[in-house]
This record gives structure tokens, C-alpha cells and sequence, in this order.
């Protein structure tokens, strides 16, 4: 599964996440802010790879991963969208290619929110954020074309299947 990068690129990005206060640190953000920067900066390397695409719809591509960290490559088919969630990890992304739009909300009870805010990132631009929150937002590619970006989560893939702690449903303010 983690055979996208080479086994040397795999194993400079772990050590690069690798903190002794673990993932829900200020110093965890800024080493996976950097990593995420030098990724973004090589979007010909990144569009190489065989990652998995799904016409429609996301497609999440394990690129490396530990007990602590996994590093996800994902590519936006035209018009998919994530629910509108939080995290239970740490969550940081980088845009390498076209445009994803993320959308967040308040929310106003266990399981509904509001949308407060939608920005367009576009390519080069990172983000990184502790589960804390509040941090709820929803991805979309609206196109044209397909998207891909980088996601860093302080999760170990083998536990969990997803970083996502909460699924909101949206109203209207």
C-alpha cells in the first residue's frame, strides 16, 4: 500500500513528523507544515505517481504511514465532495494541483452545523490544525478538472480507518 514513494522518500518524511511531544504539538504542526511545503513544491513528482482515481468521487492513496502519522495523497475527481466532519487527530493538507474548496461550519449541536466561512485553495497553499477545535469543514472540488492534494494525519492507519471524529449535517443558519 505505501508504494508510492520511494522507500527513502518514505522514510525522510516519517523522521521529518517524528516529535517527542507527539502529534498534538505546536512543534508536530510546524515539521508537518514543512514537509507538506516541500511536497506541494514538487507537483510533477506527486502527479507521477499511480495514484488511485475515481471519476466522481475522492480517492484517498496511502503514501507512508507509522503509529503515530500517515501521509495521504488524495485525488479530487471533478465534483466529489468529503462530508462536513471534524478530526479526532491532528489534520494538515497542502493543495499540489487544481482547486479544492473548503467550506466551514459552527456547529450548533451534536450533529448539525453552520456554514461561517468558504475559501478556494489553490495550489501551494497549506494548512495545519489540532483536533481541538473547533474544526469543521468540508472539501469540494467543483473542477474543471480533477485535484490533488496532501494530507498529514496524526493517526496510525492500521487503528483507524479515517480521521474523522464527527459527521455534521448542514442548516441553514
Amino acid at each position: 500500500m505505501q508504494g508510492f514513494l520511494s522507500e527513502e522518500r518514505r522514510g525522510a518524511v516519517l523522521r521529518n513528523l517524528r516529535t517527542d511531544a507527539g502529534t498534538l504539538t505546536r512543534d508536530y504542526l510546524s515539521a508537518a507544515r514543512e514537509v507538506l511545503q516541500e511536497l506541494v513544491a514538487m507537483p510533477d513528482l506527486v502527479q507521477r505517481l499511480p495514484l488511485e482515481r475515481k471519476p466522481g468521487c475522492y480517492s484517498r492513496n496511502l503514501l507512508a504511514g507509522n503509529d503515530a502519522v500517515s501521509v495521504w495523497a488524495i485525488v479530487w475527481g471533478e465534483g466529489s465532495a468529503t462530508s462536513i466532519h471534524d478530526h479526532h487527530c491532528s489534520c494538515c493538507f497542502g493543495v499540489v494541483s487544481g482547486t479544492v474548496t473548503e467550506t466551514w461550519y459552527r456547529a450548533i449541536d451534536t450533529n448539525r452545523a453552520v456554514q461561517t466561512e468558504e475559501q478556494e485553495r489553490q495550489p501551494g497553499y497549506v494548512a495545519c490544525m489540532l483536533p481541538s477545535g473547533p474544526n469543521i469543514h468540508r472539501m469540494r472540488n467543483f473542477g474543471p478538472g480533477e485535484a490533488i492534494s496532501i494530507h498529514i494525519y496524526g493517526f496510525d492507519h492500521e487503528v483507524h480507518a479515517s480521521s474523522i471524529e464527527t459527521e455534521y449535517t448542514a442548516v441553514s443558519g
